[in-house]
């Protein structure tokens, strides 16, 4: 992004917005807009009155769902099968102003959180130019959110990650793809130590839940169902997959651990 910038003579600034040198700053430029792409902090309400025609943040859900931290995390974790792109207006609530436009998007059964950020980063491209062209000229809608009809979520953190196995095996499936690569990953404990798993799959089966029910293919017990386990590492260790994990570690091992 500060490559972008320096190419376009944009100054490019990383220290926090809110800081009072910083107000100064864009009160000195008079913008007449405010634009807020994937910021993580929340922005004063002396910022946000500064512009002449407002203050617009990009998020990354159909709001009013989704509002909030993470949402394209969430999203995935909790199996949605759609969310989106919305451009609003920045209030003192997070993700609470007025929309002024906005597209939904899939999310496959096979997607990870990383490829639903790209469609709705996508998504998102589209929105601001439809967007732009009308905010501009004082044509763009804005359309009161209903926040009765949406959801909040905070952020997570990589202990979120642990894998309750008495959930059903749909469920712990999400949770693996709503945080694997680039995020932290979901993960369990085998033999005292820390095991991420980045990749898996949900098949029918039962047993007691953390069970290893079969070594090739990996499979694993849950709550309902079984999760094929496609690949995974121990700390400080390498990422394989399941065949290769089950030959290194001569698998003499009978279950997953929720703690160590």
């Amino acid at each position: 992004m500060r490559e972008l910038a320096e190419q376009h003579g944009i100054p490019c600034l990383t220290s926090d917005i809110n800081l009072p040198e910083n107000v100064e700053r864009v009160r000195s430029l008079a913008p007449a807009f405010i634009f807020s792409f994937y910021y993580r902090n929340m922005i004063s309400a002396e910022l946000l009155a500064i512009p002449r025609l407002g203050a617009l943040n990009l998020h990354g859900s159909y709001l009013p769902r989704y509002r909030g931290r993470v949402p394209v995390n969430w999203a995935v974790i909790n199996g949605e099968t759609e969310t989106g792109a919305t451009l609003h207006y920045m209030v003192a609530k997070p993700d609470a102003g007025d929309i002024v436009d906005q597209e939904r998007i899939e999310i496959a059964f096979s997607d990870t959180a990383q490829d639903v950020f790209g469609k709705v980063t996508d998504a998102a491209v589209r929105v601001i130019a439809r967007a732009w062209p009308l905010l501009r000229n004082g044509k763009a809608a804005r359309i009161p959110m209903d926040l009765a009809e949406g959801s909040y979520y905070g952020g997570r953190k990589p202990d979120d990650g642990l894998i309750d196995w008495t959930q059903s095996a749909v469920r712990i499936y999400n949770l693996i793809r709503g945080v694997t690569h680039p995020y932290p990953g979901a993960f369990t404990w085998l033999g005292g130590k820390k095991l991420t798993i980045w990749q898996a799959w949900p098949v029918e089966g039962q047993g007691v839940p953390g069970q290893i029910m079969s070594q090739s293919p990996l499979l694993v017990a849950t709550g309902q169902g079984a999760l094929e386990i496609r690949s995974l590492q121990f700390e400080g260790g390498q990422e394989c997959a399941a065949a290769e994990f089950v030959v290194q570690n001569s698998m003499p091992i009978t279950s997953f651990q929720e703690n160590p």
